[in-house]
């Protein structure tokens, strides 16, 4: 694999540490900024689901409601794998890859996390297998779901569909997403918010360890996960 070459100075320990604590002041002031926009997306207003959506997974039928288990916060990543595919999109397997190690921890905040697709669950079923992953994953083959919250596109729309929050030339009949709700004490279930295309970033762990390194995430600027495989296909 061809990657970009390195051209950096090189100097003394002292001029590097000089040059380090510039960085370190810009480091601490975007972790303020980030700091200060989560708390803009956790006041966000809230919409109220009156729809009940019936989804097929591995504890039969169960209602978006039910989907919270105990707890007052779901996150739903919207996973492309549409009916008849075959195999999930290799990007969207890219992200879920790091999933179950971080949902051995979200229970214990109050947070149930979970993964939706468009295909029918025996699909789903296989292809979960094959690629070794824990979490729980449903299908919304049988409802509206995904096309409610613009990550499913009818074959009517392939001109022009709506993504991530506007207006965009037609890619894929599936797009990837998360969206994130709320029950309260009665029952009722909120949608808080959803994030799509690179807004996804946040969840990839390799990718944060890959900013850290000289050639960076060294990707095709013209089709960055191009080098992208299922982790058992490398």
């Amino acid at each position: 694999m061809k990657t970009m070459e390195l051209n950096r100075d090189v100097v003394s320990e002292a001029e590097w540490l000089v040059a380090r604590r510039d960085l370190l002041t810009r480091e601490k002031e975007f972790t303020r900024q980030r700091d200060a926009l989560s708390a803009a997306r956790r006041s966000l207003p809230m919409v109220k689901i009156d729809k009940e959506y019936v989804f097929d997974g591995p504890d039969g039928k169960q209602t978006l409601a039910d989907l919270f288990g105990d707890r007052s916060q779901l996150i739903i990543y919207h996973f492309m794998l549409g009916p008849g595919w075959g195999e999930g999109c290799k990007s969207c397997s890219y992200l879920a890859d790091h999933f179950d190690g971080a949902n051995l921890h979200l229970p214990h905040r109050d947070v149930t996390f979970a993964v939706i697709s468009r295909a029918p669950l025996s699909e789903i079923q296989s292809y979960q297998k094959r690629m070794g992953w824990r979490f729980k994953w449903l299908s919304s083959h049988g409802n509206t779901f995904n096309f409610d919250y613009h990550v499913s596109f009818p074959e009517e729309e392939e001109k022009q569909v709506y993504y991530n929050y506007e207006s965009q030339e037609f890619i894929s009949d599936e797009l990837p997403g998360l969206s994130v709700f709320y029950k309260d004490e009665n029952g009722d279930v909120f949608h808080t918010y959803s994030t799509y295309g690179r807004g996804l970033d946040i969840l990839v762990g390799t990718y944060n360890f890959l900013d850290l390194v000289p050639k960076g995430r060294d990707e095709n600027p013209d089709s960055t996960m191009d080098w992208v495989r299922r982790h058992d296909e490398y």
